[in-house]
């Protein structure tokens, strides 16, 4: 008899959205901002540029601007990267939500609540056992590990909990690929 799981089953965490911006409002103190379509401002000052993100509160739809480049030579800069920036390319703006330096120049967070889903395939779990989940990534989503394999499962956590085995912690967020097993119900 093998020790090893019979399936495997993959799941990804996929972002459904840009997440929102745990950011203070100057006008009326909310603390959620969004980027809304996604849009840059870049300005020229002679041979240098500066690049911004414009985002908007969610209360009072006031505009911002937040820090992406600051008085950078135009050289410096990749051409297809300052072509993103004057298109407004979505996938230039994602990446540079994401970037954990932009955020800290920035003094801000990142709320992923409502913006990602579980893509997970229907598991078969009558036929063979130990069932073996590979958890994958595609944005670094923080979710806590323990929470998403209860809704995976579709079980309250502390069934779920009974139920695995896993080498990593489950009570402490992380937004990188894991590994789970998923044992018999006793």
């Amino acid at each position: 008899m093998s020790s090893q799981p019979h399936i495997v089953l993959p799941w990804f965490v996929r972002r459904t959205r840009l997440p929102l911006l745990s950011l203070r409002c100057v006008d009326c103190g909310s603390e959620s901002a969004t980027t809304g379509e996604g849009r840059f401002r870049v300005n020229s000052n002679g041979k240098l540029l500066h690049v911004w993100l414009l985002v908007r509160c969610v209360s009072c739809d006031r505009t911002g601007k937040l820090t992406v480049h600051g008085r950078v030579p135009v050289g410096s800069l990749d051409p297809a990267e300052l072509h993103g920036y004057s298109v407004n390319d979505p996938e230039l703006v994602a990446s540079t939500l994401l970037d954990p330096l932009f955020a800290r120049r920035n003094r801000l967070t990142l709320d992923w609540t409502g913006a990602w889903r579980l893509h997970a395939p229907p598991a078969r779990l009558d036929e063979a056992w130990p069932v073996r989940v590979e958890v994958a990534f595609d944005d670094p989503v923080p979710v806590r590990p323990d929470r998403l394999i209860a809704q995976g499962l579709g079980l309250s956590r502390n069934a779920a909990l009974r139920r695995i085995k896993s080498d990593g912690p489950l009570r402490r967020p992380t937004s990188t690929g894991f590994t789970f097993t998923v044992m018999p119900e006793d």
